[in-house]
């Protein structure tokens, strides 16, 4: 045991760097006061000539300094005449460091030395010679003015200096005002390995696929280029906010053991100009020197753009200078370098074309966001380290959370975790999760909210229309969960769906999903024969879908098979594509359908009107309902398939210690699902 404790490495602890500023600045502070105090002609009392001639005739003076380069008298007083209170009170005015015994006290100017001498030989005439005043002359140098002169340029320097080292980041690399063009990548190598794997990456099959091969060819190079292939330069991961993307070149770089170098989009950016080209330039040197390795390049869009857009004529635009070096340098090295590009991005409609080009960017892998039995696989993974109920069902989670991102997904189990804690409970229950899902979409209850009894019984019954339209509508999808519990802002209560995994839509479907989000206002109207402002965001969808089957899917017999959707569109588009009389039977046709589908749900509720009576009142009852509280309130759908939470919430339960099974089709270009419908936005 000793020898193993010989052999151990003893790290010294870290000294704190002394800090080289302060005490610079604390010198010239010192060297200023003590000029200030062996320099005092400038707190001197200034007299008159009749005040000097008293001083004379009274014999208080003890010594006089002409300086002839300034005609000015200097007076020193004696010892005796300093503890007179009118010299003494007078001295201690004009002087913060109190009374000096050696002098000088007074000064007195002078017009011309010559007039002064005569007139100094006319006052001392009668004075003994062993009394007779100390005259002296000088001539000085002012070094006073000249220290600060040169203090004022050490200081400013020294300033100029301390604000370069903080717009370039601190010492080392690209620290200092010489190294601005250095890259700001962070390294990753063998002494601070990535400690993620794609054991920690679920819900991402495919995109993991894809990468993988990434991952063999940094390991075993030799297997892809003896058969004459070439590996992809680079590889760029796509898709909307927290659905994993830095999470899965992390993984990567962990599973390669290679190299990581680690950067955003915008440390590219500086007030500089070539700074952005310079560090491009830096960062593939660097990273040729370890090859082979990863560089990874987060929000790329910050120096991606199309070059061009939104520029004036003539004027020079930074970020376009670093796109072109980037664009070079990405050409420049060899296929076989090791030197592989990983870049991530939720905006690639905004990417330059030359940049998104074989030979760049090889690959785009699209993350999206992930399905339902996705969504199981990630909260399987965040769930590790939360001390869990025996009734968690992962499998109703997953399916109460529709459209969530993995980031969401975490950040509803660590609200959970804290809703727990909150209320001092020793495990993390079912409760918990769903009241964090509930914060997660609508927001922070309103407990404090007050709502009178009228407006609670319209939202009860605004949901409970939404409720039945869906339940009795074929094509639409069933709730999962209706709530009219105060939330968020202005959030008086909301619906929340689970659409099916599916990515054609028919017409049947768009207006069964439109007369379903009309079920609040229809059923406003029948029971209260009043409608309210809390139909806002449904109406808001439903425009947005009545004009979409008009314009974009050619769904419309009047309009014919014709859409006026530009998906290159410039951000500058002005003009429509379509002359007046089209956008007049455009709007016609919209109103039509809109019309037509807000009858039909109204008829639906009326057929249905006990049903949407029953839900009303168990809603302001109860204030949450479930999709099994519908089946025991109204029974089940009159329709022979299931809905998309049965099948999954009807299949046999996992343990949480089972292996991770495959998911398929969590990677591919799905439609996103819709989030959670929020009604009662009556602050707009």
């Amino acid at each position: 045991m000793a020898d193993k404790e010989r052999d151990k490495k003893i790290i010294p602890p870290k000294v704190p760097k002394p800090n080289y500023q302060m005490w610079i600045i604390l010198a010239l502070v010192a060297v200023i006061l003590g000029i200030s105090y062996f320099n005092r002609s400038a707190e001197l009392v200034e007299i008159q000539a009749n005040r000097f001639e008293d001083m004379v005739q009274t014999r208080d003076i003890k010594r006089l300094v002409l300086i002839k380069n300034e005609e000015l008298i200097e007076i020193t007083l004696k010892g005796e005449a300093l503890q007179n209170a009118k010299y003494k009170q007078e001295i201690e005015r004009s002087s913060p460091f109190g009374v000096n015994a050696n002098g000088p006290h007074y000064k007195l100017k002078i017009g011309s030395i010559d007039k002064f001498l005569d007139k100094y030989d006319q006052l001392t005439k009668n004075i003994p010679r062993d009394q007779q005043i100390d005259l002296q002359v000088e001539e000085r140098q002012d070094y006073t003015n000249m220290f600060f002169n040169i203090g004022f340029l050490v200081l400013l320097v020294f300033g100029f200096w301390m604000l370069m080292r903080r717009m370039t980041g601190g010492g080392g690399p690209g620290g200092q005002i010489f190294n601005i063009g250095k890259s700001k990548a962070a390294l990753f190598d063998a002494e601070s390995k990535v400690k993620i794997t794609f054991a920690d990456v679920a819900g991402l099959e495919e995109a993991k696929e894809e990468v993988k091969e990434i991952v063999d060819f940094l390991k075993t190079p030799q297997k892809f280029t003896k058969l004459g292939g070439k590996i992809p330069k680079g590889a760029l991961l796509v898709g909307p906010p927290g659905t994993g993307k830095t999470l899965l070149a992390k993984a990567v770089a962990g599973e390669a053991g290679v190299p990581f170098f680690s950067l955003s989009g915008s440390d590219f950016v500086e007030m500089f100009v070539g700074v952005g080209a310079a560090r491009v330039r830096d960062l593939f040197k660097q990273a040729k020197e370890k090859a082979p390795c990863i560089v990874f390049i987060d929000e790329i869009d910050a120096i991606g753009r199309s070059r061009g857009r939104g520029q004036l004529p003539g004027a020079n635009d930074e970020r376009e200078n670093t796109l072109n070096s980037l664009l070079v340098e990405m050409d420049g090295f060899a296929t076989d370098s090791g030197v592989i590009i990983l870049a991530a991005t939720n905006r690639p409609d905004v990417l330059d074309s030359a940049l998104m080009r074989p030979g760049r960017f090889d690959r785009q892998i699209s993350i999206d966001k992930p399905d339902i039995a996705g969504r199981e696989q990630i909260f399987k993974v965040h769930l590790k380290p939360i001390k869990m109920s025996k009734d968690v069902d992962v499998k109703k989670l997953a399916a109460q959370t529709p459209g969530f991102a993995g980031a969401e997904i975490a950040n509803v189990c660590n609200e959970a975790a804290l809703i727990a804690a909150r209320r001092d409970k020793g495990e993390v229950d079912m409760q918990d999760f769903q009241d964090a899902i509930d914060r997660v979409i609508g927001g922070l209850e309103k407990k404090t909210k007050i709502i009178s009894a009228d407006e609670k019984r319209i939202v009860a019954y605004h949901e409970a229309g939404h409720a039945v339209a869906g339940w009795f509508l074929e094509h639409a999808d069933p709730l999962v969960k209706v709530s009219i519990v105060p939330r968020g802002v202005a959030a008086l209560g909301y619906a929340q769906y689970l659409p099916k995994e599916q990515f054609l839509y028919q017409t049947e479907q768009l207006i069964d999903e439109m007369c379903m989000t009309f079920g609040g206002r229809a059923a406003e109207e029948i029971v209260f024969n009043k409608i309210s402002t809390g139909a806002l965001s449904d109406l808001e969808r439903i425009t947005k879908m009545a004009y979409s089957i008009v314009t974009i899917y050619g769904m419309n017999k009047e309009i014919g098979n014709m859409s006026f959707y530009d998906s290159k569109q410039s951000d500058y588009t002005f003009n429509k594509p379509y002359s007046e009389a089209t956008a007049e039977k455009i709007d016609k046709e919209v109103k039509k359908i809109i019309d037509d589908a807000f009858e039909r749900t109204k008829k639906l509720l009326v057929d249905h009107r006990d049903h949407l009576e029953i839900i009303a009142k168990e809603l302001l009852e109860k204030e949450i309902l479930f999709q099994s509280d519908l089946e025991r309130l109204i029974g089940k759908r009159p329709f022979a398939h299931q809905t998309t939470y049965e099948k999954f919430t009807n299949s046999p339960v996992p343990k949480l210690e089972e292996p991770v099974p495959p998911v398929n089709g969590s990677a591919e270009n799905k439609p996103v699902e819709p989030t959670p419908e929020v009604t009662g936005d009556l602050t707009k």
